[in-house]
């Protein structure tokens, strides 16, 4: 089975790549890494399955060779990793870990000598416990804090990456875990919630300017983004999508692109932001270089009584992947459009993530995950005619790894792995992209 496209079907420059984060594969229990709320999160009965952590992951830290070896295989111009806070600073803050340091500067250069453009992400979610335990993402300092870890590795590496981005999916790190509480810190307090929404940005912001002080370049900002449908058409469900897509979308994305909130959803977390949070915005919203998405799915929503925000996600029709999203390609080729006309600045676009998870065997054939990816990749050719500055096109993910609260059960990998021997075996979805990207 092959994907319908070449790389002919693209402009020259266009980049393809894989993606990856350090707490998912890395193994966090050796080379020195602090601990982090995701161990803390994960080690609490009830929070993930099995209580699986990623203390051994896919066990990339010494496998990291035979990882690249597979993405400069598949014939992928580009590597998106990320940088471990917690292997860096295991305190948050303070004495470096020269052995991480390290490990990250071998993988830079290992990228290079394959011919993998580095594309970083500073943080991926593993804050270090040491940090949770003084408020975490609540706390105004943390972007302080979040400021000179850039700063380290922007010292250390930003000679060699070719971009850089300070947090992989803000909302996921703020409401997600704040205010659902389904991943780390597992909180669910609307104040909490407001608070870590804007001290993510502040943090992103600091970040941004610490690395372009150091003559950084090509810096970035990554947003999952959620196609958000009303149920029927009533007033009631198009209110219901128009606040998610608030909570989810709008928050983020105007803040990095604008310095500007949406009114809607502003109107019930003011009270709960954080004094003087105007004052911020001018930081939080430092000019990029280029704008990330990761899109996955759609969510469909109906109004229901109850506290705000007030509504409910309700199944739709579409196929599902194995998390249960629904395979929505109609999405990916509607926020590639809006964010190029709602914004209006010509600010270069990635997809920095897009993936299925299914549950496939070694030495079958891959039907769903290439026929997503033919689909997805279909809406990014539509909206590259259709003038959008799209400009590349990140698949998640380049291993089987540990899906956070799902542990180890759900498969997004164009490589499979195999848990118990660590064994790396390339599906055909793997042989399918790398054909299609061959010269």
């Amino acid at each position: 089975m092959s994907l319908s496209f070449t790389r002919a079907d693209f402009p020259e420059d266009f980049v393809f790549g894989t993606a990856t984060s350090a707490y998912q594969i890395e193994g966090h229990s050796r080379g020195g890494a602090g601990r982090t709320h995701w161990d803390d999160f994960a080690e609490t009965p009830g929070n993930v399955v099995r209580a699986e952590t990623g203390a051994i992951a896919c066990d990339h830290l010494t496998r990291w060779q035979e990882d690249l070896d597979l993405a400069a295989g598949a014939g992928l111009d580009a590597y998106r990793f990320s940088t471990s806070w917690a292997r860096v600073l295991p305190d948050g803050r303070g004495a470096v870990n020269a052995e991480g340091l390290d490990f990250y500067d071998r993988l830079v250069d290992g990228m290079l000598a394959r011919g993998l453009k580095p594309a970083l992400t500073l943080y991926h979610w593993e804050l270090p416990s040491p940090l949770a335990d003084l408020g975490g993402w609540r706390n105004r300092d943390i972007a302080g804090w979040f400021a000179d870890f850039a700063e380290i590795i922007g010292r250390r590496l930003g000679d060699r990456l070719w971009s850089a981005a300070p947090v992989n999916e803000p909302w996921c790190v703020a409401w997600l875990s704040h205010f659902e509480g389904q991943h780390a810190p597992g909180v669910r307090d609307i104040r909490a919630a407001t608070r870590a929404m804007h001290h993510v940005g502040l943090a992103h912001g600091h970040a941004i300017a610490a690395l372009r002080s150091l003559g950084v370049g090509n810096l970035g900002a990554v947003c999952n983004l959620e196609y958000a449908l009303p149920t029927d058409d009533s007033d009631g469900a198009h209110a219901a999508a128009r606040l998610h897509d608030g909570i989810y979308n709008r928050w983020f994305a105007g803040a990095f692109r604008r310095g500007a909130y949406p009114e809607d959803v502003l109107d019930h977390l003011a009270p709960h932001m954080p004094d003087g949070w105007q004052d911020d915005m001018a930081t939080i919203a430092a000019p990029l270089d280029w704008f990330g998405l990761n899109y996955y799915t759609c969510a469909r929503l109906a109004p229901c009584d109850g506290p705000w925000p007030g509504y409910r996600t309700v199944e739709g029709p579409l196929p599902r992947t194995q998390m249960g999203w629904e395979i929505c390609p109609e999405g990916l080729a509607h926020f590639l459009g809006r964010m190029h006309a709602d914004f209006d600045d010509g600010l270069p676009l990635y997809v920095t993530e897009n993936g299925m998870a299914w549950p496939d065997t070694p030495g079958h054939d891959d039907p769903a995950r290439i026929d997503y990816l033919d689909a997805h990749l279909a809406r990014a050719r539509n909206a590259i005619a259709d003038s959008v500055p799209l400009k590349g096109y990140f698949v998640w993910s380049l291993l089987d790894n540990y899906e956070w609260a799902l542990g180890y059960d759900k498969r997004f990998g164009l490589v499979h792995v195999d848990f118990d021997t660590l064994e790396r075996t390339p599906k055909a979805s793997y042989h399918a992209l790398a054909r299609a990207l061959a010269p």
